[in-house]
């Protein structure tokens, strides 16, 4: 019995591994082809051939300002990322805790627009930008995305699960409301935030279709929207292509490793209850 949960073990194992290489073979080809010349893409050449000048090329090159569409995407992320870890977690513990008229209506609201694409209210979403004058402005990638359905609707399940013993204790201590939400409720989130970040920073770094609709001058292109706009120039330099892939997923990829446990973590805490 021993030897075949043994054997069992060692087909999923083995299995695991093959699944994520069978992942990790396109990021490794992208990777090799940003840094070898054309002439060796789609073939096995030694270390000695591998360059970095793919990507001195997108940092050099005047046609195109590859260190200011770093600059945009940071800050569009870095605030979209902070808005929603302030935003999206007071909602969800006011749906959650708090007794108000309309809370259900609210809610179910909230549930309505995790069913709508963000591509249908696109055209909406331009007419204010463009009535309030925020196109090709930071104001116009951000407000916008400051919170989302999703992540409130998932941070009020983990906030639903917190004993109200915690909040009465906090009562008692004088604390307010919103005094026990940020030092006894927030920090208790910690895996969720965590997990409600990554997916936040993945999605907004990532966007293209947003920024290149509420954005047209090159200085406030982020960096996808930047890429695209000069890749038809390099269409069949496949290398140089790689590495602007490279620059696009490598920060995700870092930000997932840093913070993968509490990931994992949050995903599990954040069953469906209540």
């Amino acid at each position: 019995m021993n030897s075949r949960k043994r054997i069992a073990r060692t087909l999923l194992y083995l299995g695991m591994i093959i699944l994520g290489l069978l992942f990790a073979v396109p990021f490794i080809y992208t990777l090799y082809s940003s840094v070898v010349p054309m002439r060796f893409v789609n073939t096995i050449t030694s270390p000695a051939n591998w360059t970095l000048d793919n990507f001195k090329m997108f940092f050099t090159n005047e046609a195109y300002n590859v260190p200011r569409w770093f600059l945009n995407t940071i800050i569009m992320t870095g605030v979209v990322v902070l808005g929603n870890m302030v935003i999206n977690p007071m909602a969800g513990f006011a749906l959650a805790k708090l007794k108000f008229r309309g809370k259900s209506v609210i809610y179910w609201i909230v549930v309505a627009t995790m069913m709508v694409p963000y591509h249908m209210i696109l055209i909406p979403v331009y007419v204010n930008m463009a009535q309030l004058g925020w196109l090709n402005t930071f104001w116009a990638l951000t407000v916008p995305f400051l919170y989302q359905g999703l992540y409130i609707f998932m941070l009020r399940q983990f906030f639903i699960s917190v004993p109200n013993e915690f909040l009465e204790a906090a009562r008692i201590d004088g604390l307010t409301k919103m005094g026990a939400f940020w030092k006894i409720v927030y920090p208790l989130a910690r895996s969720s935030l965590i997990t409600m970040a990554i997916l936040a920073f993945a999605g907004t770094w990532n966007s293209y279709l947003i920024p290149s609709t509420l954005t047209n001058q090159p200085d406030m292109y982020v960096l996808v929207v930047g890429l695209n706009s000069v890749k038809d120039q390099f269409f069949e330099n496949t290398s140089l292509i790689m590495a602007g892939v490279v620059l696009a997923t490598l920060p995700i990829i870092l930000f997932f490793f840093l913070f993968q446990r509490q990931y994992i973590e949050g995903i599990s805490n954040a069953g469906i209850k209540g």
